[in-house]
């Protein structure tokens, strides 16, 4: 059982994430998540076919070795294509030159391409994305008191993140809000029927992204680790990589993320 199947019966399954960070680590699983896509969901005959794959900045040689050697001998594709996915998020805007913020569920990749050439030497990763700000819900939920399950509730507090939170623009206006009134206040009814309230949480926990000590990670948050990325490629270049900066993955779809993004960079 696979996607959301399995995420519809998760209070009596055990989940398995095959890959974790952008990198495959379960090949059984990976596989079997495969059979699903191609011969159920899908319903298609693979040998002879042609298909493209993406594959996250840095991703280590044997890991795309694997693939191919999967998509090649178990299911007798007849052609593999392996692109980069920033590169195809830059085609997707029409652009051949710019930065991308790549934030999917497990990493963030902050990818500098110019003329359709990524430079790898300057391409970054951050290990906060979509997973780390739903756990950090999780936490901040906890701490105001509700009784929920880090694992079986994963998914319920996933559904909540992606309908409530948000990027804060101007933080301290936003907790000063949260503290003296209700407005930031949302409901959200639990599959069990509870009814809880999420304030201040709907911005916290997104936070996370921009001050990544926040969920024990050391490193820069998402906005200065662009800046020092564009800073570090070479001055004539600079300007190309400004002028596109261009936001992808399931992770940069928060409301307010694209103008706390530029805020910061101007500040820097």
């Amino acid at each position: 059982m696979c996607g959301d199947e399995a995420a519809a019966a998760r209070n009596m399954l055990q989940l398995s994430y095959p890959m974790e960070n952008g990198i495959v680590r379960k090949w059984d699983d990976m596989q079997h998540l495969w059979d699903y896509t191609f011969y159920e969901k899908m319903q298609i005959e693979t040998t002879g076919r042609k298909i493209l794959l993406t594959e996250p900045p840095m991703n280590p040689l044997n890991n795309r070795e694997k693939m191919c050697e999967v998509m090649f001998e178990r299911y007798q594709f007849g052609g593999v294509y392996v692109a980069i996915q920033a590169v195809l998020a830059l085609y997707a805007q029409g652009l051949s030159s710019g930065v991308v913020v790549d934030s999917g569920d497990g990493v963030t990749h902050i990818v500098p391409v110019y003329e359709s050439v990524v430079l790898n030497h300057l391409t970054r990763r951050l290990d906060v994305a979509g997973r780390d700000v739903t756990r950090n819900l999780i936490a901040l939920l906890l701490r105001r008191g509700y009784a929920l399950n880090r694992t079986a509730d994963f998914e319920t507090v996933r559904q909540i993140k992606e309908k409530l939170c948000y990027v804060s623009y101007d933080l301290g206006l936003d907790k000063r809000l949260s503290e003296e009134t209700t407005v930031l206040v949302e409901s959200y009814t639990l599959p069990d029927g509870r009814v809880i309230r999420v304030g201040s949480e709907r911005f916290e926990a997104p936070e996370c992204l921009f001050q990544p000590h926040l969920v024990d990670v050391e490193q820069p948050g998402i906005a200065e680790f662009l800046f020092n990325t564009i800073q570090a490629a070479d001055v004539d270049v600079r300007s190309s990589l400004y002028k596109a900066i261009v936001l992808s993955g399931g992770s940069s779809m928060y409301p307010g993320l694209p103008s706390r993004l530029e805020k910061e960079l101007k500040q820097l």
